[in-house]
């Protein structure tokens, strides 16, 4: 390996590792978001503010902002999609926990999204699979405490944060379909502009306003980093990423989001993580993993 080849990987190590602690983060700043007002308010201002820092990234990554007709269908249902999943996101927020919720969620989006893809194919599980579902199960058993206490998964924040998961595995099959129509960066771009608009309506200028009203330097603070770093900036770099390194290894980072979670909420907001979440996000880890694995083994069958 050459030294600027060198150089280029530790580089995108690097980005990567923030990129993903970033993602983990943004459920400590999204718990602090949500204390201000209304969570379709919130997410308004968030999407708006994404969209405005992608349309000065885009020119800069010299992305072609064209896409074809035929993508229009994923576009708008990706749009809707990402919508209800950052209001519930911030309505879970406002009852839950930061680091629980940052861990059932960021553990389990992934292996709904695998079991959609799944029943989508009309295919059995094979063995591997099988175990990485399982796993996942077992997974999400333990961080509701579904075995001791089954009413806890009827608790606000679990209930929205379950429900967030399943819309964003039906975001993942929207998006995971963006290539074929042009570049993913600009699907994102149209699909946060249309998301700004439905959310804007949603949330209506009385909550718009009661939300600013109450905004102070720790809100802005907050907003910049969730909607410009953390979707803007990180997300960005994950697609680069992903394009340089390939999806099989990049995707391997994510399993660093559900720690950031953990640990971000825990030194921000002193929510000590509970033994429960640690060992059903570690068991929701292994999950990921073994799925990816798989993921990862079909993926070069087909490029063989």
């Amino acid at each position: 390996m050459s030294q600027k080849q060198f150089e280029s990987d530790r580089l995108f190590l690097i980005g990567m590792i923030l990129s993903m602690t970033c993602w983990g983060f943004s459920w400590t700043s999204g718990k602090i978001l949500a204390s201000y007002g209304s969570p379709l308010a919130v997410s308004a201002l968030r999407f708006s503010l994404t969209f405005i820092s992608l349309v000065f990234i885009l020119p800069l990554l010299k992305t072609k902002l064209s896409i074809a007709r035929s993508g229009l269908f994923d576009l708008f249902g990706a749009a809707i999609m990402i919508s209800i999943y950052t209001f519930l996101f911030f309505k879970g927020l406002v009852t839950g926990k930061a680091g629980a919720g940052g861990v059932l969620v960021t553990v389990l989006n992934p292996i709904i999204s695998y079991s959609i893809m799944l029943v989508m194919s009309r295919r059995r599980p094979t063995r591997a699979e099988a175990l990485g579902l399982l796993l996942g199960l077992a997974a999400g058993i333990i961080l509701l405490k579904l075995l001791f206490e089954p009413a806890n998964v009827l608790n606000a924040g679990n209930v929205y944060f379950l429900f967030a998961s399943f819309s964003w595995a039906i975001l993942s099959v929207f998006t995971s379909r963006a290539s074929r129509y042009g570049q993913p960066l600009t699907f994102s771009f149209y699909m946060y502009g249309i998301s700004t608009i439905i959310m804007l309506v949603a949330a209506g200028l009385d909550n718009l306003n009661g939300v600013l009203d109450n905004s102070d330097l720790s809100f802005w603070l907050n907003l910049f980093f969730s909607a410009t770093i953390t979707t803007s900036l990180a997300t960005t770099f994950y697609f680069v990423a992903t394009s340089k390194i390939g999806a099989s290894r990049a995707s391997s980072f994510i399993f660093l989001v559900p720690i950031s979670a953990a640990l971000g909420s825990w030194f921000f907001l002193g929510e000590i993580p509970q033994s429960h979440t640690i060992i059903g996000g570690l068991l929701g880890i292994a999950a990921v993993y073994v799925l990816n694995q798989r993921s990862a083994k079909t993926t070069d069958k087909k490029l063989s």
